[in-house]
């Protein structure tokens, strides 16, 4: 992605790419992966190495959004593929290695795929997917003619990713020629130009991701109304993510509070400033960070909870105000 695309701050040290073409990016991968019959989750990390919004298809799977974020941070804070940074890390000292994920814990999982993005030529963001079956193994059934982009083999999880920043493919994973090989069988020795990187159709099957986007949506124009960027991010009920979005201006730390504010709420039932002595006694027990801090509630559907809402920012009782008004409209609109 080059030249249209905007970008946040005030260009000291770096800037993020805004929220708004953030998003748009996402949900062009969203609708590749629905074309490929793929689902996980899609990342779009600042160059700050803050997040800025990531979704998780519906059927994406537990671990794809964590997976996702910590490769699309790597190509966005050290500016190359993820694959490069991971041939780096092959071919320096262990220790070396060992050292760089222990200082860089949002680098945990350094696997390929992950691809910075760049307006005029500086680097503003990193994007990457992961997910149940997003990888660069091909889905049974799949029509190879998807999986050729402009005459070369391709692979599913490269693909999505090439044909949301509307680049060239490169493949990040390996020889596709040999995984095309194995799956389809010879490589005509005259390759069609394929249709990988054709437009796909709008995503039309992602009846939860979409609901949770609309919920975000609602905290953001409650937000917008109130002259407060916040960061809001909807989990599931065992807390994993599932939409998340950092307003342009947001305190970076917002991102962090929304999450476990959000996982807290979700996990216990509860409003999440109404948890101190379940977070202290039981936080550790958890697989997901949750924080007592108010800017948290449980989102039921039908009398029961399916998600948790996290608000994070400003301070948090502006927080908690905020999710309460937004999931109150929101669920009077149905």
């Amino acid at each position: 992605m080059t030249g249209s695309t905007g970008s946040t701050g005030s260009g000291w040290q770096v800037d993020d790419l805004d929220l708004a073409s953030a998003r748009a990016l996402v949900r062009r991968a969203v609708d590749k992966a629905e074309q490929l019959g793929l689902s996980g989750g899609i990342v779009v990390v600042g160059a700050s190495g803050a997040l800025l919004t990531g979704s998780r298809m519906d059927d994406g799977g537990a671990g794809g959004m964590g997976r996702a974020r910590s490769k699309a941070w790597i190509a966005a804070t050290q500016r190359i593929p993820s694959t490069a940074h991971l041939h780096r890390l092959g071919v320096i000292a262990p220790a070396v290695a060992e050292g760089f994920s222990r200082i860089s814990p949002e680098a945990d999982f350094p696997g390929a795929g992950g691809m910075p993005i760049r307006v005029d030529g500086r680097v503003v963001a990193g994007i990457a997917a992961s997910g149940s079956t997003v990888s660069p193994f091909f889905p049974p059934g799949i029509d190879r003619e998807l999986m050729i982009a402009d005459g070369q083999p391709a692979n599913p999880e490269d693909l999505l990713i090439a044909y949301a920043l509307e680049q060239e493919y490169a493949g990040q994973h390996g020889d596709d020629l040999a995984r095309w090989h194995a799956t389809f069988g010879e490589w005509p020795a005259e390759p069609p130009r394929g249709v990988g990187m054709a437009t796909a159709p709008a995503a039309s099957r992602q009846s939860d991701l979409d609901w949770c986007i609309a919920l975000a949506d609602a905290v953001i124009a409650a937000a917008e109304a109130a002259g407060l960027p916040v960061a809001v991010s909807v989990v599931d009920r065992r807390g994993e993510p599932i939409q998340h979005d950092q307003m342009d201006g947001a305190p970076t730390g917002g991102a962090y509070v929304a999450e476990a504010v959000a996982a807290a709420s979700a996990l216990f039932h509860a409003p999440s400033g109404d948890l101190a002595e379940r977070v202290e006694g039981a936080g550790h027990l958890l697989p997901v960070a949750v924080s007592a801090l108010s800017g948290g509630l449980p989102v039921r559907r039908d009398g029961v909870v399916v998600a948790g809402l996290g608000v994070g920012g400003p301070a948090p009782f502006r927080c908690h105000d905020l999710a309460v008004a937004a999931l109150a409209a929101f669920t009077e609109r149905g």
